[in-house]
């Protein structure tokens, strides 16, 4: 008998909650609502997985500052963003309810800034996460958190604000084949 391996393609929206690492001298960053879309496919199902997906989203962050002759800045910046997930599903793989963590990388493509120059931010921006999901028979929710490994600001000397710590959560089916 031939083993099949389970593949399974997982559309999603959500939202996210991010903020910067670099504060600065007369205000500091505060996480915003954004938001995402698009999917993974998981590779596997019994116990360990590989999930590769690819997302399109906006980070907002706001930037509060506590002189009163400066205005608040909104930061929102879009893109793409494409995690390698591996996995471990917790429990029974029968059951119709089933418990994941995982974890892994991801690369982060920037498309735009708003109300920024998009020339002082890089282009592409790495990081590493950890989350855990819920699986409800076809339905999915799952929530992670990301650290970035680099800084996003391009030229530090003309505007710093570090790297990005993201909260994700999102929701979605799951379409086995």
């Amino acid at each position: 008998m031939m083993a099949q391996a389970q593949l399974v393609i997982k559309p999603a929206v959500g939202v996210n909650f991010t903020d910067l690492s670099k504060d600065q001298p007369d205000g500091e960053f505060k996480s915003k609502v954004g938001w995402q879309i698009g999917g993974s496919i998981v590779f596997g199902e019994k116990k360990f997985y590989l999930e590769p997906g690819i997302f399109y989203l906006q980070k907002s962050s706001k930037f509060e500052t506590s002189d009163a002759s400066v205005e608040d800045i909104d930061f929102d910046i879009s893109g793409i963003r494409i995690p390698i997930t591996i996995g471990l599903s917790l429990g029974d793989e029968t059951s119709t309810v089933k418990m994941r963590v995982f974890g892994g990388g991801s690369a982060f493509i920037l498309t735009s800034v708003k109300d920024l120059d998009k020339d002082d931010f890089k282009d592409a921006s790495w990081g590493l996460y950890a989350g855990a999901g819920i699986d409800f028979s076809m339905f999915f929710l799952e929530g992670s958190y990301e650290w970035s490994l680099t800084n996003i600001s391009d030229d530090v000397s003309q505007i710093d604000v570090g790297k990005s710590r993201s909260v994700f959560i999102q929701a979605g089916i799951r379409i086995k084949l």
